[in-house]
């Protein structure tokens, strides 16, 4: 009994220890793409504006199926009309008579069809209407795109300023293991309160540099949050920055310099299949010039009495007279002249498919001079890379060998501050390197259209 009463507490403290663990979890770069491709709020506009454009289509197909329109009416004549008639027709000839016109009560009931059997603009519009689909499609799929290459920027953003933060905070070790030695030294007269103040000073600079830094990492965790569109108080960490592996895939990433191809590009495809839909628009503005041929079917019932008495039948002694009419034909609309109205329309089509060529000639230089400097910013920091891997061994052997000549009094504290100053230096330059590769290789991919395949990796 005990042990059933302790259930509940038990899978309690289960799920809490659960969600402890899926909080503290590092999250993967493919992890955060995933989710954000669910949980981005502008992806979830752009999704619903082409849910939008779906029923936008079915709204001009519409326009090309049969209408049918049920109309009812009663009418009241409180005051029928007077119609004059000469004598003769009533037998008094020389005078004028009156007689009053119709029943006191009419009642109709009507119903029409009509079916489009020729109409340019219509069937026009229903081509525009379904590449209007392939457009939404597009733009969702652009959208898509920006998310995975803000978030993924944001990622290495992010894992860089942590690296960083790593960096300093070795510093920083050093710089206290510095401070006790030298206050040690200065105790028994080896060293002078001013080299001890020196170091303490480098150890607050270190220090503030650290605060710095753990503020840009909040600043940009709440960034890749937002840009996510996870809860920004929900808790994230990241796996540090795998160095090794980064450099193993940098030489990989020179085959992506090679491989452009501009059609492959969202953005170009969006504009040519807003080329298709200008071009649709005009030839709707000219089929204004098209004449236009409907089917029409029209059935009317009426009743008609000078008693309201229409719900009762003829054996009860209902005055009511009812009697039906219909109708078949065929509805021709040719256009003759509307004071140029349809040329200037067709002249503003032809304007914007001229914008748009223009539009189209700005991106591809855009695009193509986007991909020229990502792949310049490639090379120039893979070699950066292996420059400051050096300079980064040879740095901490600098500082390392400084340290050591300094507690055998072979060395100053400026050299071996300097010495510190130069390996952080260095660090930091390989670790900007390693950052501008991996934002350089983002574009790249980018440029070939490939984002997608981040998600999959």
């Amino acid at each position: 009994m005990k042990m059933i009463r302790m259930l509940p507490i038990l899978l309690a403290a289960a799920i809490q220890v659960n969600a402890q663990q899926d909080t503290s979890k590092n999250w993967s770069l493919q992890e955060c793409l995933n989710l954000a491709l669910q949980k981005n709020q502008t992806l979830q506009v752009a999704r619903l504006d082409e849910e939008n454009g779906l029923y936008k289509t079915r709204e001009v197909r519409s326009q090309a199926m049969p209408q049918v329109n049920v109309t009812g009416s009663f009418t009241d004549n409180v005051k029928k009309q007077v119609l004059v008639l000469p004598g003769e027709f009533v037998g008094q000839p020389g005078k004028v008579v009156t007689a009053e016109m119709g029943t006191t009560y009419n009642g109709a009931a009507n119903a029409q069809l009509t079916q489009q059997l020729f109409n340019q603009q219509v069937f026009t519009g229903l081509k525009a209407a379904k590449s209007s689909e392939a457009y939404y499609a597009l733009s969702t799929r652009k959208t898509e795109e920006d998310v995975i290459f803000n978030v993924t920027q944001l990622y290495y953003n992010l894992q860089v300023t942590q690296q960083k933060k790593k960096v300093v905070s070795a510093n920083i070790d050093k710089l206290d293991k510095l401070v006790a030695s030298t206050t040690d030294q200065y105790k028994v007269g080896l060293a002078k309160k001013i080299d001890l103040d020196r170091i303490r000073v480098s150890l607050t600079n270190a220090l503030s540099e650290q605060t710095s830094l753990d503020n840009n990492i909040d600043i940009l965790t709440k960034q890749l949050k937002y840009t996510i569109g996870v809860d920004v108080d929900m808790s994230m960490h990241l796996p540090e920055m795998d160095l090794k592996a980064v450099e193993a895939t940098s030489g990989n990433a020179v085959s992506l310099m090679s491989s452009f191809d501009l059609t492959n590009r969202t953005e170009f495809k969006i504009l040519e299949q807003q080329a298709i839909l200008l071009d649709l628009q005009k030839k709707a503005y000219q089929a204004e010039y098209y004449p236009s041929l409907s089917f029409v079917a029209n059935y009317a019932y009426n009743g008609v009495s000078n008693k309201f008495d229409f719900f009762k039948t003829q054996n009860n002694g209902s005055t009511a007279l009812w009697y039906d009419n219909a109708y078949l034909g065929l509805n021709l609309r040719v256009p003759i002249f509307n004071g140029l109205a349809t040329k200037a329309r067709v002249d503003q089509a032809k304007t914007q498919i001229k914008q748009l060529q223009q539009q189209k000639e700005m991106t591809e230089i855009g695009l193509k001079t986007a991909y020229q400097v990502a792949g310049v910013q490639l090379r120039n920091s893979l070699t950066v890379i292996n420059t400051q891997r050096e300079n980064m061994k040879l740095a901490d052997d600098v500082y390392n060998s400084t340290q050591n000549n300094y507690s055998q009094g072979l060395a100053t504290l400026t050299d071996v501050l300097n010495a510190a100053t130069g390996m952080v230096e260095a660090q930091n330059n390989y670790n900007e390197a390693l950052l501008k590769f991996k934002l350089a290789e983002l574009e790249l991919i980018r440029s070939n259209g490939n984002l997608r395949t981040l998600t999959n990796n």
